[in-house]
Order: structure tokens, then sequence, then C-alpha cells
């Protein structure tokens, strides 16, 4: 659970970071595309592969086009969703998208779900909707098709690069170069994008670029980690991620930006540290 906990804070960082530097008139597709960059590194040095029992034939070259795509086309949707449907919107549907991961969890990796995992799961799933929707009512604006569209592709989006990252942690030693190659694979269809742009670029993007890398591997790396040592059990891990990264965001919001939480939030955070208590338990 320590790992989801960690996974889960970097996670949070890593939306600050973002959310702060595009305040301050940073590049964040700049941000984005180093990131991968040193992502890429990180990830030769923390798993360091086997290269004399790598075989480049049996890489599963199909996931390092998806995920390479998906990585940065996610974040790229993510901002436009900012833009079109507003903070609040995005989130819930960034975090609901746990509803999809759940169904992979029982549908494709057929996992066994107990009383206290299902406690725990429906808790959790109550916290974020308690959370965000408390916080959606206040928005009242209209959203446009197109904020729909990018709203959607959020959704269906996250849940997928959850289940193919779990996916990652079954093939065995050809896992590190494999998601070695989706990072280096990311970085250059952002670079590629960024060109297409014709962006000038600047280097305190390529610097909070790089801060955002470390963060951004971290996230991946303990989430991956996790994933490997519950591997019988990736609702846990799901469900425990998107439950902490609310509750951690919630925290966030009142002690840095100084939001205030309201009657239904505050009963969102006791709903999902209950649900954390549940997962804790069914390990």
């Amino acid at each position: 659970m320590e790992l989801i906990f960690a996974s889960a804070f970097c996670s949070v960082v890593v939306s600050i970071l973002l959310k702060t530097c595009k305040s301050k008139g940073f590049d964040i597709l700049q941000m984005i595309a180093w990131n991968y960059a040193v992502a890429s590194i990180l990830c030769f040095w923390w798993f360091k592969p086997d290269l004399a029992h790598i075989s480049i034939a049996h890489t599963p070259w199909w996931l390092v086009i998806v995920l390479g795509v998906i990585l940065p086309a996610i974040f790229l949707c993510l901002s436009k969703s900012l833009q079109t449907a507003g903070i609040l919107k995005t989130e819930i549907a960034q975090r609901l998208s746990v509803v999809l991961s759940l169904l992979a969890a029982y549908f494709l990796f057929k996992e066994h779900f107990n009383q206290i995992k299902m406690a725990g799961i429906g808790l959790g799933i109550a916290a974020v909707i308690f959370i965000l929707f408390s916080h959606a009512r206040t928005s009242g604006k209209a959203t446009s098709i197109k904020g729909i569209l990018y709203l959607l592709s959020v959704w269906g989006g996250y849940a997928l690069v959850d289940v193919l990252l779990k996916y990652t942690t079954s093939l065995g030693m050809q896992f590190s170069v494999t998601l070695n190659l989706i990072f280096i694979f990311s970085f250059l269809l952002s670079i590629v994008y960024l060109f297409i742009l014709k962006t000038t670029w600047n280097f305190k993007s390529l610097f909070t670029g790089i801060a955002l890398g470390i963060l951004n591997f971290a996230n991946i790396a303990f989430y991956i980690k996790a994933h490997m040592l519950l591997k019988d059990s990736p609702a846990i891990v799901f469900a425990g991620m998107n439950i902490l990264v609310v509750i951690f965001g919630v925290l966030a919001g009142l002690f840095i930006f100084k939001e205030k939480i309201k009657l239904a939030t505050g009963l969102g955070l006791l709903f999902g540290i209950a649900g954390v208590v549940c997962l804790a338990l069914a390990i």
C-alpha cells in the first residue's frame, strides 16, 4: 500500500506543478516533451534491463506504439479539456475512469472480489463522487460538444493507460525495455508535434520539464511496482490510486490553494479514508 501512496502523492504533485507553471506562462507542451526524455533515462537507470537477455523480436511493439501515442495525447486532451470544460468536470472525468479500470480488473484480469475488497471499492467510488460532484455543482457552466468529447477522451484514456500499464508488468524481462521504448516513442512524438506547431523553444520549460519528468516517472514506477507486488489484485491498485489522488488533491486545495471544504467534501474524505483502510486490509 506504501507504493500506491507514493504514486498518488507524485501524481498530485505533478498536477500542482502543471497548474502552477501554466499560470506563470510556461510552455506546458515543451514540459511534457522533455518530461518523457527524462523518464526514459530514469527508466533505464531504475529498472536496469538485462540487455544480454532481451529479444527485440519479442518486444510487444504494438504496446510501445499504443502507449507511446496515448501518454502524450492524454496530456494534450487533459489540457484541452481544462480549457473547454473546466477543471472541475475534467477532474470528475479523470477520476471516474476508475470505474472502467475496475471493470477491466474483473473481466480482463479475472480478479476475485471478496466482501472487504468490494466494500473498499464501493466506499472509494462514493468518496470520489461526493468530493467531485460537490465542487461541480458550483461551476454552473454549460459544456460545448468539443468539451464533452475531450471529457470522454480523458475518461476513457486514463482507464486505458491504467490497463495497459498493468499489462506491461506481465512481460517478464521484456518489461523494462518495453517501458523505456514507450517513453522514447512518447518523447519523439511530442517533439515532432512541437515542430509541426513551430514552437519557440525556451530553457525555462526545459528545466521545469526535467522536474516534471522526475515526478511523472516516480508516479509510473511506483504504480507499476504496486501492480507487480499485487499482481493478482489489480482492482486494489486501480481503486487505491484514484481514491488517494482525490484525497491528496483535496488536501492540497485546502492547505496550498486555500480552498474551503464543503460538507459533501468532508463526507467524501471520510468515505475515502475508510475505503483505503478496507483495501489495505484486503491485501
